[in-house]
């Protein structure tokens, strides 16, 4: 599946389902429940885009970056993933501050998966329902693709 992804780096967005509540397994966040719902993380890749957004779709891994500590959770599964090929590393701060404001997606957790940025409070937000594909496609239909999820079509 991932190997139609051309460019060597770029930004992407992950859509994880949390289908039920749960805890992540770091001192610093302990003592935070998170509810089910969609979860959006926002991070980049500049080298092997392609064999990041395969890894993070992989079930079995060696826990090696915030977000893996999410996506190795047996409920939670990767719904689809928006790639902006050749992107600059900013745009991953662009896309978190356009779905915050423009999407009203809320912070999931404080520094979560953003210790390389000064800009963001996070990289990972929350919603409860899923985000309108077509209407966040349409604001950066120039440069966005989606890759869906095994099972779901997009």
């Amino acid at each position: 599946m991932l190997k139609i992804i051309n460019e060597n780096s770029g930004t992407y967005l992950l859509e994880i389902l949390a289908s039920e509540p749960f805890t992540i397994d770091l001192e610093c966040f302990k003592d935070k429940n998170l509810s089910p719902g969609y979860y959006y993380y926002s991070g980049s890749a500049q080298k092997n885009l392609g064999h990041r957004v395969e890894r993070h779709q992989s079930e079995n891994k060696t826990i090696h970056w915030h977000i893996d500590r999410l996506t190795t959770i047996r409920t939670n599964k990767i719904k689809a993933v928006f790639l902006f090929e050749g992107a600059m590393k900013n745009l991953e701060c662009e896309l978190i501050s356009e779905l915050l404001q423009n999407f009203k997606l809320s912070i999931a957790l404080k520094s979560f998966g953003n210790s390389d940025c000064r800009r963001c409070i996070t990289h990972l937000l929350y919603c409860k329902k899923r985000l309108t594909h077509s209407h966040f496609i349409a604001r950066y239909h120039s440069m966005v693709r989606v890759i869906p999820g095994p099972i779901e079509i997009v």
